[in-house]
């Protein structure tokens, strides 16, 4: 009755997490649309004005409720994780499916608690509670402002809002970076690229293709520098 008690727990936090999830994706959505301001872009003109062009009071408001859901995302991925571990330590046969999740051509996959082979600590397919730690060591350098749906940037798993670490070998940014990426893009045309980028502070390793589809360019998203 404990674990059926535990499972039930953890299914209804996934889900909390998720409508967390939808709220963030929404709030980067508004912060990182076409002459947004970002996640950090300034709200001050070159004379520290407040910038006319956007409603500074909405953009503060949006980034400090973006800070408190990530804060509690974690709280509760904490408490998932350590859910996952009561009920391992209680059944080493322990699987049980979670909600689907869609893969990008469509397809319903299940997601399954799992133990890990060595008996140590869980896992959970797909990164479905992946904890959410800081990276001090790599900073983003530009953000994805625009993914256009049914893109290879969108198929590939890039969304709106992700901060961009390291594409191939263009890293640290810099004046040029947008003509250093495209042209990283341009010579992988069909093959894929390590892309590493930020997304809701946790760091993400995808690998993106660039190639033609019935949209302009090759992958069909626009990249906007973090100042």
């Amino acid at each position: 009755m404990v674990g059926a008690n535990i499972k039930a727990e953890t299914m209804a936090l996934m889900e909390q997490r998720t409508a967390m999830e939808e709220e963030m994706d929404g709030i980067i959505q508004r912060l990182c649309r076409p002459g947004g301001p970002g996640l950090s872009g300034n709200l001050v003109d070159n004379e520290g004005f407040p910038r006319a062009d956007i409603d500074v009071a909405a953009v503060r408001s949006d980034r400090q409720k973006l800070a408190v859901l990530k804060n509690d995302r974690k709280e509760i991925t904490d408490r998932i994780e350590k859910n996952i571990h009561i009920l391992h330590s209680g059944s080493k046969d322990l699987d049980f499916s979670l909600p689907q999740k869609r893969t990008a051509e469509g397809e319903q996959v299940p997601q399954r608690f799992f133990q890990s082979g060595s008996g140590g600590a869980s896992s959970i397919e797909n990164a479905a509670v992946a904890m959410d730690e800081d990276n001090p060591g790599r900073l983003p350098f530009a953000v994805f402002d625009e993914v256009a749906e049914g893109s290879p940037a969108a198929r590939d798993g890039i969304v709106v809002g992700d901060q961009l670490v390291k594409f191939g070998s263009v890293e640290g940014g810099g004046d040029d970076c947008l003509r250093r990426l495209a042209l990283e893009g341009q010579s992988h045309e069909n093959r894929a690229i390590a892309v590493i980028v930020l997304r809701r502070g946790v760091e993400e390793h995808l690998y993106v293709t660039p190639r033609r589809w019935g949209g302009s360019g090759l992958l069909g998203c626009h990249i906007q520098p973090l100042r």
